[in-house]
């Protein structure tokens, strides 16, 4: 690795969820731009090393092994020791938190730019305001942070895409014994944030057996945690999926997700990981809203009641009938479906 010129080295912390690393591309995107000469760096927690890997962008993950929410003041100042080696000239904090900014303090970056938040004027000297109305989307929030003060963001905005190999790939199908002879369809149905995101799983089931009559493979995706959510899909539709849940790694699930022909998913990382691998997408959204964090390709229907008590953006539904995705029906998705596999 080229350490040579260091004007042109920068660290990113990065977010701690795995849509949001996804939509933190823009920003590495943005300042390959800007300059592509720069070597970008992304501070992160060890399960993101899979998503940095696929983006071109991204010089090498840094492994932040403390847990989202703990302070751990001696090993922040450890790591900041470590780094300040790497003789960074810049570091673009995303999350708003304090503690998050301490490293890039601590490893005497000259400059450390992020958005005002928790009396971060201490360890941050270029500070933004946030204007949320010039700036609604995530994206746009990242990737202001590239440009001077005052200086808008142009149009059309870069997108995540994420690059996969085929060697990877088919390591990953040799694995799980997933054959190539019949198109796939992908089913997402967990939402690590909560319940209130979650489609019903009885309406995947739905979706599974209209496709599985079609003649297409039917593939589960998840964590650990979803894994009894998608083995009872797979058994409502004849035990005839794919149930990778909890199974796979984040590298794995990413590698065979490029090979879906079409993704039905709620509001989640996978969601947004779908949508950087270009794959036809339908996205589910109940308590959250996609005019903030929306996924990012030509090829998506978003599919929503907008309820008048929605978005709510909690992680259970405050009202208790999670109406705004218990009254959306499969048939919604599967006319969204068809649309974009036509």
């Amino acid at each position: 690795m080229a350490t040579e010129n260091y004007s042109k080295r920068v660290l990113v912390v990065g977010p701690s969820w795995v849509g949001d690393m996804v939509m933190a591309q823009t920003l590495f995107i943005k300042l390959k731009e800007i300059d592509p000469s720069v070597m970008i760096d992304v501070l992160a927690p060890d399960w993101s090393r899979p998503l940095l890997e696929r983006m071109p962008e991204v010089n090498r993950a840094v492994s932040m092994p403390i847990g989202h929410g703990q302070l751990s003041w001696g090993q922040r100042k450890k790591i900041a020791i470590e780094l300040r080696s790497q003789k960074y000239a810049d570091c673009y904090v995303l999350p708003n938190s304090f503690k998050s900014a301490l490293i890039p303090w601590w490893a005497n970056i000259p400059k450390r730019t992020g958005w005002r938040g928790e009396m971060r004027l201490i360890v941050l000297n270029d500070v933004r305001i946030l204007d949320k109305q010039q700036y609604p989307l995530m994206i746009e929030r990242f990737m202001a942070l590239a440009l001077p003060k005052k200086v808008a963001l142009n149009k059309p905005y870069p997108r995540p895409s994420l690059q996969v190999s085929k060697a990877s790939v088919a390591q990953a199908r040799e694995k799980f014994n997933l054959c190539d002879d019949r198109p796939v369809l992908a089913l997402c149905p967990g939402a690590e944030f909560g319940p209130a995101k979650r489609w019903p799983d009885a309406y995947y089931a739905d979706i599974a057996r209209k496709w599985l009559a079609r003649g297409w493979q039917i593939w589960l995706f998840g964590s650990k945690n979803d894994f009894a959510v998608c083995e009872q899909i797979n058994q409502a539709a004849g035990q005839q999926c794919a149930n990778l849940a909890g199974k796979t790694t984040l590298a794995e699930a990413i590698d065979l997700l490029s090979q879906a022909n079409a993704v039905v998913t709620n509001d989640s990382g996978l969601m947004h990981i779908s949508a950087a691998l270009g794959k036809p997408l339908v996205a589910i959204y109940g308590s959250s809203d996609p005019s903030f964090t929306p996924p990012l390709s030509d090829k998506v229907e978003v599919v929503r009641l907008g309820l008048s008590c929605s978005p709510c953006f909690k992680r259970e539904c405050p009202l208790t009938h999670l109406n705004c995705l218990n009254q959306l029906m499969p048939d919604r998705v599967q006319s969204a479906l068809e649309r974009l596999t036509a």
